[in-house]
């Protein structure tokens, strides 16, 4: 599945994209002056090689969760459990997450792909009822669980390979299960206790940044733990010596399950040239692993918002995106990408529905 995908994945339309610049040139307004949107509608137009591309719409937000063995290390003031009790959260409809997607009518799908503690019995899987996107039904859990919780990375691999593998696959799976029901845009969301500490290895090993550049406070560490956790990052990288030419490797080795499981989200979008919107410093840490995988992933991608987490813009920087807002949000599930969807509806919308200069009979200077 996942050299399928990957062989699926190409380079955005040149012509479509020529075609939408033209049309932002005809539209009565002033070249130029809707910014960072105008080249986000040109891009989306080139992955769906159509001007206008379709409307972002519906929208599904799929939180794929899991544990760290890196946790032993006492990297996070949280305890393992909290991971399981947020699942329950996002399914009884109480989380930031769901109060932002019922706001933009957002589908939510919870996929457990590695939580430690046991989680309620999920519903049926049925990708043509609950996974329908674009509603607010109640949140739709998954269980895709590929083992419980990592290995700690500072002792052996947190993953084999084989596990990695069968991660990033989840995420294509859901990737694909949630377009074949409809949505037209994909957003990222994650849950898992320590993951910021992977999430700084990885942005780490893929960028060629020290542990300290790319490892921040997460949940609000003080700063005996903040400068512990730079030195767990950095022992796991020394033990690993992860090659970024090989990110398979990277993610079987530093990586999270949910950060595996997003690399498979977004390179199954990227598949089928679908937009995919991310959130915080967890995907844009997996989109990294994505573009490893296939540089051409990264027209699809687009950056909701920029985390507070330092690794989260040395990413961005890395990938050539630009976030669409800057919030100093820190909380992960998908919050900033919910916050950014209608941004990105906005600039699509544009192409759709603004007059040109010749139909509104309105004279261009």
């Amino acid at each position: 599945m996942l050299e399928t995908t990957i062989a699926g994945i190409g380079p955005l339309d040149e012509s479509a994209m020529t075609a939408a610049r033209q049309l932002q040139a005809r539209l009565t307004k002033p070249a130029g002056s809707l910014g960072a949107l105008e080249e986000l509608s040109v891009r989306l137009a080139g992955l769906a090689s159509a001007c206008p591309p379709p409307l972002p719409a519906p929208a599904a937000v799929a939180i794929f969760a899991g544990d760290h063995g890196v946790h032993a290390q006492r990297v996070t003031p949280w305890p393992q459990e909290v991971t399981a009790q947020m699942v329950g959260n996002f399914l009884a409809g109480g989380a930031v997450v769901n109060a932002f997607a019922r706001q933009a009518g957002a589908a939510v799908t919870v996929v457990d792909v590695g939580v430690a503690s046991p989680l309620p019995a999920p519903e049926p899987d049925d990708p043509a009822d609950s996974a329908s996107a674009g509603g607010t039904e109640v949140p739709r859990l998954v269980d895709a669980t590929v083992r419980r919780g990592t290995r700690d990375m500072t002792v052996t691999a947190a993953l084999t390979r084989d596990e990695a593998r069968a991660a990033v696959e989840v995420g294509i799976r859901i990737a694909g299960e949630l377009v074949d029901a409809g949505a037209g845009i994909l957003l990222t969301g994650d849950m898992g206790i320590a993951n910021t500490t992977p999430a700084a290895a990885l942005i780490a090993a893929f960028a060629g940044v020290d542990a300290a550049e790319a490892t921040g406070r997460g949940t609000g560490v003080d700063d005996p733990m903040y400068q512990h956790k730079i030195e767990v990052v950095r022992a796991a990288l020394r033990r690993h010596t992860p090659d970024p030419g090989d990110p398979l490797g990277v993610l079987a080795a530093v990586g999270g399950l949910e950060h595996a499981a997003l690399t498979g989200l977004v390179l199954g979008a990227a598949a089928r040239r679908v937009p995919v919107l991310l959130d915080g410093v967890i995907a844009v840490s997996a989109a990294l692993a994505a573009a490893a995988f296939a540089p051409d992933a990264v027209g699809a991608m687009v950056a909701g918002h920029r985390s507070a987490e330092p690794g989260a813009t040395i990413a961005l920087r890395r990938l050539g995106l630009t976030p669409l807002i800057d919030l100093g949000l820190r909380l992960g599930e998908g919050t900033g990408a919910l916050l950014a969807l209608p941004v990105v509806t906005g600039a699509v919308r544009v192409l759709h529905e603004v007059a040109t200069f010749d139909s509104a009979g309105v004279a261009e200077k």
